[in-house]
């Protein structure tokens, strides 16, 4: 479920980021940090427990960042007025 919702959340990212770029990092910003506070709290269980709780939230945020990065990028590169 958690999955899919980063994967839609992604895919929405990616469209918002090459239709208005500037409006996209806002929203990326509000989809890393609750992404971030989970990886923070899970950092915090002792051990190798805490990095393997870690993994996902720190592989959700890089594809957040990712999708938003490529939407941008392609934007840049599309033709017409920017």
């Amino acid at each position: 479920m958690l999955i899919g919702a980063i994967i839609a959340f992604c895919v929405v990212l990616l469209v918002l980021a090459f239709l208005a770029p500037r409006l996209s990092t806002y929203f990326q910003k509000s989809g890393d940090k609750p992404l971030e506070v989970g990886e923070n709290l899970a950092e915090k269980l002792p051990g190798k427990a805490g990095d393997l709780a870690s993994k996902p939230f720190e592989s959700s945020r890089k594809a957040v960042r990712k999708s938003g990065a490529k939407g941008r990028e392609g934007r840049s590169k599309a033709p017409g007025p920017s």
